[in-house]
């Protein structure tokens, strides 16, 4: 028997009335059943993370520094742990579980560091004009108040610490809310919190069912909301809150845009070989996984025939397996959507090249060329192991492709000329350029976010410092300077 894994509630841990279970998407086997807090015990984290506001973020620098180093040093010495975990709740192939483990180790790091040097204050001179003589600025940054941090299934483990550690290198208390189908990882960063000696409800997480949300989402005690998922939930919190600071991380369809002088045979090896790994690294559930493959007519031919190559290499099935490098999606329904997106295209006239096949939550890696306009593949976010490509005859109709989306993560661009680089940058309607590599490329400290639909605000540890707090300015009068 699984015993029944307690939350964490303002530090400590905490059981509640009712429970749910979590299965693995690969074999259905249980790998966990998760205690739902009560309401009332909801109530308490809120207003325990309300109360210790103002003592949080009067912390020393180097409390909340420590703390968030031991959490990085102990995801280390639990790696494969924490690893098999996420690869069991998950469906996850266990190379890439440890992976997202090494990355949230950063994260961590990243965030300690910050912490040490964040909000030393800027100095201004105001006697640039008459009015301001003898007067000198100071401009420091404030936490807005508690932040409520959404995390997604996808990265479960990383994706929750994208929340937690910028909040506690600022000082600002974090109720943290996992995704229902992957909570295990969020709790073992509750375990790790609470060796910490961080302040008793400075920090909670708390699997709250999806259908009680929307009154935590509205609590006036929580001015910050930090979500990552879907852009129809994330932008229906920020309609529900308007006056609300919201960080939304929605979703993408990102591209991966090949153009005339990447044409070389190891040129083109790489770009597939980037291509196929990413369009199927988390069985496509990347907001910036490849879905779209745009590429010059020079060279179209010989990449589609190499991409498909190797997308017909990736290993599929026991995410167990270290030798695999795809696994299940999160459900059978996830799967099952995908298939029907995919049926649909092809039923209109799209050419499928590979893949297409389904079996329980799992998708065959699956390429598609000659999309029709309006099918669901060519306007909405696949969040499966399917790339799509398109044959373009220039750089021009390359980026206006691009830009032909409701979305604007990320986009690979390969190309060895440094002024079509800054071109990409400057005019494609998107939060990132990758040159040289697919859109997937994302480093933690990195600012990471989308344009569009694709989300408002930026992660990455010192952007979501920022995001976080606010800029307070302390006007000095009657000084000598």
């Amino acid at each position: 028997m699984t015993s029944t894994h307690a939350f964490w509630l303002a530090g400590r841990q905490a059981t509640g009335e009712d429970s749910f279970d979590v299965h693995s998407p690969w074999d259905g086997r249980l790998v966990g059943t998760v205690s739902v807090p009560t309401d009332a015990q909801v109530e308490e984290a809120v207003a325990a993370a309300y109360a210790v506001t103002a003592e949080f973020s009067a912390t020393p620098a180097h409390v909340r520094a420590a703390a968030l180093d031991h959490v990085s040093k102990r995801l280390v010495e639990r790696t494969e742990e924490i690893a098999q975990l996420i690869s069991a709740e998950n469906g996850k192939p266990i190379k890439w579980a440890r992976g997202e483990v090494g990355r949230a180790v950063s994260v961590f790091r990243f965030a300690a560091e910050e912490a040490r040097r964040f909000n030393g204050g800027e100095a201004q001179r105001l006697d640039t004009d008459a009015g301001g003589v003898g007067r000198l600025a100071l401009t420091r940054r404030f936490v807005k108040g508690p932040v409520l941090g959404i995390a997604p299934f996808n990265f479960p483990l990383n994706l929750c610490a994208h929340k937690v550690a910028p909040a506690i290198a600022v000082g600002a208390p974090i109720i943290l809310k996992p995704a229902p189908a992957t909570p295990l990882s969020g709790l073992i960063l509750g375990e790790l919190l609470a060796e910490t000696d961080l302040p008793a409800g400075s920090w909670s997480v708390l699997p709250v069912a999806n259908d009680k949300m929307p009154a935590l989402v509205k609590d006036e005690r929580l001015p910050v909301i930090s979500f990552t998922g879907s852009d129809t939930v994330g932008y229906a919190i920020q309609q529900s809150v308007p006056h609300k600071h919201c960080t939304l991380e929605l979703g993408g369809n990102a591209a991966a845009v090949v153009l005339a002088d990447w044409s070389s045979e190891a040129d083109l090896d790489w770009a597939a070989t980037r291509i196929a790994t990413f369009s199927n690294y988390q069985a496509g559930q990347s907001c910036i996984s490849v879905q779209r493959v745009i590429a010059d007519a020079s060279v179209y031919d010989r990449l589609v025939e190499k991409v498909v190559a190797k997308v017909q290499a990736q290993v599929t099935g026991d995410p167990s397996d270290s030798a695999t490098d795809v696994g299940p999606l999160v459900s059978e329904d996830a799967a099952k959507r995908v298939e029907s997106w995919v049926d649909e295209a092809v039923s209109a006239g799209a050419k499928l090249l590979t893949g297409g096949k389904r079996e329980g939550a799992s998708y065959e890696p699956t390429v598609v060329a000659d999309l029709p306009d309006g099918v669901k593949l060519a306007v909405e976010e696949v969040f499966g192991p399917v790339l799509t490509l398109q044959k373009v005859e220039s750089t021009d109709e390359a980026f206006a492709a691009v830009n032909d989306s409701k979305f604007g993560l990320q986009t690979g661009v390969f190309t060895r000329d440094i002024q079509t680089a800054f071109r990409a940058h400057r005019e494609l309607e998107v939060g990132g350029v990758i040159v040289g590599d697919a859109p997937s490329y994302r480093a933690d400290q990195m600012p990471y976010g989308g344009v569009k639909q694709s989300g408002v605000g930026r992660e990455g540890v010192r952007y979501a410092m920022d995001d976080y707090t606010y800029e307070r300015v302390l006007v000095l009068t009657g000084l000598d300077i």
